[in-house]
C-alpha cells in the first residue's frame, strides 16, 4: 500500500472526489495555480481547470459566503482558509447561515460545504499562525467538526466531509503534515513514509464521521486526545510506563460518547489533552461528558492538560505547547490520587 505525507492523502481525498463527482468545486487564498500554501491542492488546477480549482480574493467572509451560496443550488465547495487563525471574518457566515440553512429552510436546502483550515502550533508560528479554534464550532447545531492526526484518516474522513450533507470544519493539524509529532522538539521527526498510519489506500474510501479510534490499549487511565495530542500521549504514556489507553476521538461533532464511556468505565481514570486554551476549550465539555456518564466508576477526578490561557507565544513555543512532560505529569497526578 502507498505511503503518503498528509499533505499528499489530502489532496489526494480532494482529487478522488473530484473525479468522482463534477459538483465538487475547490478554491480560496493561493489554492490554484501556487497549490496552497502546505501545496495541499498542487496539480488540482492543471488537472481540473480553473473553473473547478481557483483562486480567492483575500476574503475569508467572501469565500465561505460565497461557498454557501454554490451549495444552496447544488455544488459541493470545499474551501480553504490558509489558516485557522484567519477564519474569524467568516465566522458570521459560517454560524449563521451555513449551520442555519438546514433548519430555516425546513430542509429545503442544505449546506454541503467543507471549510478546511491548517490548526495548531509547534511551526514557531506566532500568536496568528498558531490557534486552535475548534471549540467556537463545537458550540454550534449544525456543524460538523473533524481534526484528522495522520495521513489515513486524513483522506477517509475529508472524502466523508465532502460528501456530507451539511457543513463540515475540516481542521488540519499542520504540524503532522510531514510526519507524527510527539512534542519533543528537539528530535529529529520521522516522516510518514516510516509510519504504518502513512499507508493510505488509493481511489475512494471513508472514514465515517463520529466514530473515535483506540490508538493505544491500557487499563489504568483514559486519555482523550485528538490531532497532535495523539502522539504527544503516547510519548507520555511511553515515557512514564503507565498503560494508558488513548482514544483518538477524530470527529468532535458528532463526538463518538460510545467509545470514551467504554473506556473510561475500564480504566476509571481519565486525562483530556488539546492544545487549545485551557478555559472553556474541548477538553471542558470532555471532562463534563464523562462526569456525567462515567461518575460511578472514576476513581479520581478527571484531569485537563492544555494550552495556557495566554495568545500563543512565538519565543516561549515549547512552555506553551503541552508536551509530554506535563503531560506525563497528569497521568502520574491521576494514578496518585
Amino acid at each position: 500500500m502507498p505511503r503518503k505525507t498528509m499533505i499528499e492523502a489530502i489532496r489526494d481525498a480532494m482529487d478522488v472526489s473530484m473525479g468522482r463527482d463534477d459538483n465538487v468545486v475547490v478554491y480560496g487564498e493561493d489554492v490554484g495555480f501556487f497549490g496552497g500554501v502546505f501545496r495541499c491542492t498542487q496539480g488540482l488546477q492543471a488537472k481540473y481547470g480553473k473553473n473547478r480549482c481557483f483562486d480567492a480574493p483575500i476574503n475569508e467572509s467572501g469565500i465561505v459566503g460565497t461557498a454557501i451560496g454554490m451549495a444552496a443550488y447544488g455544488l459541493r465547495p470545499c474551501v480553504e482558509v490558509q489558516f485557522a487563525d484567519y477564519v474569524y471574518p467568516a465566522y458570521d457566515q459560517i454560524v449563521s447561515e451555513a449551520a442555519r440553512l438546514r433548519y430555516r429552510s425546513n430542509g429545503d436546502f442544505t449546506c454541503p460545504i467543507v471549510v478546511r483550515m491548517p490548526t495548531g502550533g509547534g511551526i514557531f508560528g506566532g500568536q496568528t499562525h498558531s490557534q486552535s479554534p475548534e471549540a467556537l464550532f463545537t458550540h454550534v447545531s449544525g456543524l460538523k467538526v473533524v481534526v484528522p492526526s495522520n495521513p489515513h484518516d486524513a483522506k477517509g474522513l475529508l472524502i466523508a466531509s465532502i460528501e456530507d450533507p451539511d457543513p463540515v470544519i475540516f481542521l488540519e493539524p499542520k504540524r503532522l503534515y510531514n510526519g507524527p509529532f510527539d512534542g519533543h522538539h528537539e528530535r529529529p521527526v520521522t516522516p510518514w513514509s516510516k509510519h504504518e498510519l502513512g499507508e493510505v489506500p488509493d481511489g475512494h474510501f471513508v472514514t465515517p464521521l463520529g466514530k473515535a479510534a483506540v490508538r493505544r490499549e491500557g487499563s489504568a487511565v483514559t486519555v482523550l486526545a485528538y490531532g497532535t495530542m495523539v502522539y504527544v500521549a503516547e510519548a507520555a504514556a511511553d515515557e512514564t510506563g503507565i498503560d494508558a489507553e488513548i482514544v483518538d476521538l477524530r470527529t468532535l461533532l458528532p463526538l463518538d460518547l460510545d467509545t470514551i464511556v467504554a473506556s473510561v468505565r475500564k480504566t476509571g481514570r481519565c486525562v483530556v489533552v488539546h492544545e487549545a486554551t485551557l478555559t472553556s476549550g474541548f477538553g471542558a465539555e470532555l471532562s463534563a461528558l464523562v462526569q456525567e456518564t462515567c461518575f460511578y466508576h472514576l476513581e479520581a477526578p478527571v484531569k485537563r492538560v492544555a494550552g495556557w490561557d495566554t495568545p500563543y507565544p512565538h519565543a516561549q513555543e515549547w512552555d506553551y505547547f503541552p508536551g509530554p512532560a506535563r503531560v506525563g505529569r497528569a497521568l502520574a497526578e491521576t494514578m496518585e490520587a
